[in-house]
C-alpha cells in the first residue's frame, strides 16, 4: 500500500504548500534560545513572549517574511572597560521563526522587564457559499 501524504491525497486539493510548511518548521533550526511562552489570549488572539534578558530595543529586531514571523536579536560587542571574572548571562544573537496561518497579523511589540510580548489576531475567516451553475454543452 502507498502512503498517502497532505499533498498526494485525493480529497485534500491545494495543501502541497501546507506539507512543504510542516517540512520547512521541521528544518528551520529553532535551537532553544531564547525561551518563549506562546499563549492564547482570547478566541482569536495571541500572545508569544520571549525572555530577552540583557538585550535593549535597538538590539532586536521584529519583521513578517513570507508568512512568517521572524524575530532577531544581536547584541552589541560594547566590551570596553570590562573584565569578566565570570560570564554567565549569554550575549550570543538568535533568530526565532513562528510560522502564521493564513488571517494571522501581528499586532504590537512591548518590552517589559526583560520580557518582549508580541501579540497576533486571527481575523475570523468569512463563510462563503457560491453556487456554481451548471453549463451544457
Amino acid at each position: 500500500m502507498t502512503k498517502l501524504t497532505l499533498g498526494t491525497h485525493p480529497f485534500l486539493l491545494g495543501f502541497e504548500q501546507l506539507e512543504r510548511l510542516v517540512e520547512r518548521t521541521a528544518k528551520s533550526g529553532n535551537e532553544g534560545y531564547p525561551p518563549y511562552n506562546i499563549e492564547q489570549t482570547s478566541d482569536c488572539s495571541y500572545r508569544i513572549t520571549l525572555a530577552v534578558a540583557g538585550f535593549g530595543d535597538d538590539d532586536l529586531a521584529i519583521t513578517v517574511e513570507d508568512n512568517a514571523l521572524v524575530i532577531r536579536g544581536r547584541q552589541s560587542e560594547d566590551q570596553e572597560n570590562r573584565i569578566f571574572l565570570h560570564r554567565g548571562i549569554a550575549a550570543r544573537q538568535f533568530q526565532r521563526n513562528f510560522v502564521l496561518a493564513d488571517g494571522v497579523d501581528v499586532g504590537e511589540a512591548v518590552m517589559e522587564n526583560g520580557l518582549l510580548h508580541v501579540d497576533l489576531t486571527r481575523s475570523a475567516p468569512e463563510q462563503i457559499v457560491k453556487n456554481i451553475s451548471i453549463r451544457k454543452g
